[in-house]
């Protein structure tokens, strides 16, 4: 058996971390932003769903440049982070997950605004008649019966986060022990002489992370709409 050297076992680790890290920093903002396109008209909605969809299309190089100018140690965000909160992310793993999680917030918003949208708001109206406030509504109705979304989202997100390259390599390089996650080790090792055995080890423990994801993602989705599913015929 061929066991993983420590360098290895290092991008694994980290890639995990930041992956985590890069869902739970967003799934919040995800949950707020789906909130507001599937149950408020405004002006410039197009234009927002437009944005938060843009990573989607964009060469993830250039989501990883904006982030460079943005949250760079010159850039005005990074500068007054750092400043204030002490908070860095050029360079650092922060940046890392930062970058994966941008990379995955449009899925994220995605299954959340659908399964916001699948929600009957009689539910949500008869919540209110009986004096509930929006805030009790939201977390006492809303959420849970979103849960298969949220579920979905945040996994598709999670295993997003651990193929990331393009927006992760050009916003914090390629540091050993510090950026260098699953999918950054993998090229490095194909460039290297002898590197290759090295290189498909990982890609093949990238598979089985992801396919484990999007397995887990399955099975919690379709617990959590079963859930979802018994609760509508108790009520």
């Amino acid at each position: 058996m061929v066991l993983l050297t420590p360098g290895e076992l290092q991008a694994i680790g980290l890639s995990l971390r930041v992956a985590a890290w890069s869902v739970a920093a967003s799934l919040p903002l995800a949950v707020a932003v789906a909130w507001l396109l599937a149950r408020r008209e405004f002006p410039g909605k197009t234009l927002l769903d437009a944005l938060v969809h843009l990573p989607l299309v964009l060469p993830p190089v250039v989501v990883g440049y904006f982030l460079l100018l943005g949250f760079g140690s010159q850039g005005p965000l990074g500068a007054f982070l750092e400043r204030c909160c002490g908070l860095v992310f050029a360079f650092r793993w922060t940046g890392a997950a930062l970058a994966c999680a941008v990379m995955g917030f449009p899925l994220m918003v995605r299954a959340v605004r659908l399964s916001l949208e699948a929600i009957d708001p009689g539910l949500e109206a008869a919540a209110r008649t009986l004096g509930a406030g929006p805030l009790a509504v939201f977390f006492s109705v809303t959420l849970p019966l979103a849960a298969p979304g949220l579920v979905t989202g945040a996994l598709l997100s999670f295993a997003r986060s651990l193929g990331e390259f393009g927006a992760t390599i050009t916003f914090v390089s390629n540091i050993p022990g510090e950026t260098r996650t699953l999918p950054l080790a993998i090229y490095n090792y194909t460039q290297v002489p002898g590197g290759d055995a090295q290189a498909l080890r990982l890609s093949l423990m990238a598979v089985a992370l992801s396919i484990a994801a999007l397995f887990l993602s399955e099975v919690l989705a379709r617990r959590a709409r079963a859930r979802v599913r018994g609760s509508d015929a108790a009520g």
